[in-house]
């Protein structure tokens, strides 16, 4: 246990001890050995943060700084990330076992993830305020934009540092302070994160992490008083939990939620184009990520040909040790999901599902790897294609007509994104109209910039993350009427 690191939460630009003293082990998933343990944080310690993050709003500089000043920290920001990309990345593989081709490229110059940071650095002050045209002659009624001030992030443990970009540049860039709180299961990478911050010189208490459990840490945080405002991203039942204890104190949420994305193939798709990218967009990050497309939905007269072609792809995948230059696909980010995974695919083996690809043939005494995996002609109504397995398990099932596949494509509690795989524009842009979800992809998947926003439809989520709408929710509105010649009659008279 020598070389484990012990790390230490993060308020006021200074490093903390857990005020009871606990810490929880973090596992590094390619090995399943203790690598690093964390603060398990409790009320004393959310305490702590949100003070620090309170008086750097109302006491600091931070709120009253002009917009094009925190524009030029969010520059820093940005330059600071990229030049220690190589290190950030090295701590989020082995915290969760994504692999280094999947984070370090977008940590570096010119990458949107990071390009975030310069885009809303350049957003700072361009929401301008309004002269709303009042009836009386002598009152002018004008409308700004505030911000909230502490704000509450909630991360998952799936892709912390990239969750956290969205999340964050635009909560900075419209004047608020934050306290994080990432997973239990992948902590380190957002506490290496502050360490490297620490040379953008942002004013003390503008970003605050504390790390530990759900009950005992998110949920304080998002319930103290003075938390105005949350931000989620993880599974729904998480998402539902935060929205209940935001809402005993009538605070906003914003939440990016879970997904069971549907890749819908027409009968006169290129075929080699659409296994291909129905496969980018599912197995790589080891179906481990919101939005993937794991129910596939294929034209009855191409259901065998494309199945075919599908499961070749897929066997050819080299699953293995994140940090080997070979490997494509990296293991289960943590042991607890590791078991949920394989327990869905044991599932829907008893549930009699044709298994096409078992990629349990993956699992090794060391590390949680599990290879991609195919079940076909898997109806809509199960619970195989219905709920998130969030692994690298992907379903197929045949339609006949648009309206047949528009029903089951919209016929799941989520609505995140989809696919839709054809030569025919008009067509594709007619059916993505009339499928409910908040991203569509047509002959592409996964592609993401700053500019565009995300978010769900239904149990996915509400608000939106990126673009103009991704700062729009960390701010809220404010009228002002100002009178030019202030007289007021004695109403009683």
């Amino acid at each position: 246990m020598s070389d484990v690191r012990t790390l230490h939460y993060f308020v006021g630009n200074e490093w903390h001890e857990p005020i009871e003293g606990h810490y929880i082990d973090s596992e590094n998933p390619a090995n399943g050995q203790v690598w690093a343990r964390i603060p398990d944080c409790r009320q004393a310690d959310v305490d702590r943060a949100v003070a620090a993050a309170k008086s750097a709003f109302y006491d600091g500089p931070w709120a009253r700084m002009q917009p094009a000043e925190r524009g030029r920290y969010l520059r820093r920001i940005g330059d600071v990330i990229s030049k220690h990309a190589d290190r950030l990345g090295e701590v989020e593989t082995r915290d969760n076992g994504k692999l280094p081709s999947m984070i370090t490229p977008g940590l570096r110059e010119g990458a949107w993830l990071v390009d975030s940071w310069h885009y809303y650095a350049g957003l700072c002050d361009k929401f301008e305020g309004r002269l709303i045209p009042a009836e009386a002659p002598d009152i002018h009624n004008y409308v700004k934009w505030e911000p909230y001030g502490v704000v509450a992030q909630v991360l998952p443990w799936n892709s912390p540092l990239g969750t956290l970009f969205v999340k964050l540049a635009p909560c900075l860039a419209a004047g608020n302070t934050v306290v994080m709180k990432p997973s239990e299961q992948s902590s380190c990478s957002t506490l290496e994160l502050m360490e490297v911050l620490l040379e953008a010189e942002l004013p003390p208490g503008v970003l605050n992490v504390v790390t530990g459990y759900g009950p005992t840490t998110a949920a304080p945080m998002i319930e103290h008083a003075d938390v105005r405002m949350v931000s989620f991203t993880g599974g729904t039942g998480g998402g539902r939990a935060a929205a209940i204890a935001a809402a005993r104190g009538v605070k906003p949420v914003v939440m990016e939620l879970g997904g069971k994305s549907p890749q819908i193939v027409l009968p006169d798709a290129d075929l080699d184009l659409a296994v291909n990218g129905v496969a980018a967009g599912i197995f790589p990050p080891g179906g481990q990520s919101c939005i993937s497309g794991s129910r596939i939905l294929v034209h009855r007269d191409i259901i065998d040909a494309f199945t075919d072609r599908l499961v070749k792809v897929a066997k050819k995948a080299r699953v293995g040790d994140p940090l080997d230059p070979q490997t494509q696909i990296g293991p289960i980010a943590n042991r607890p999901h590791y078991e949920s995974v394989l327990g869905k695919i044991e599932a829907a083996e008893a549930a009699g599902h044709k298994m096409l690809l078992d990629g349990r043939k993956e699992c090794r005494d060391e590390g949680y790897y599990i290879g991609p995996t195919i079940f076909a002609d898997v109806p809509n109504t199960a619970d195989l294609a219905q709920n998130e397995v969030f692994g690298p398990v992907a379903s197929t099932e045949a339609w006949d007509d648009e309206d047949d596949v528009i029903r089951i494509a919209n016929n799941t509690a989520y609505g995140l994104a989809a696919g839709i795989w054809t030569r025919d524009v008009a067509k594709a842009m007619r059916m993505a109209d009339r499928i409910e979800a908040g991203t569509v992809y047509i002959n592409n998947y996964f592609n993401a910039a700053t500019q565009s926003p995300v978010g769900g439809y239904k149990q996915s989520g509400f608000g939106r993350e990126n673009g103009w709408e991704g700062m729009r929710c960390f701010l809220q509105t404010k009228s002002v009427w100002l009178s030019t010649n202030p007289h007021q009659s004695d109403p009683f008279e």
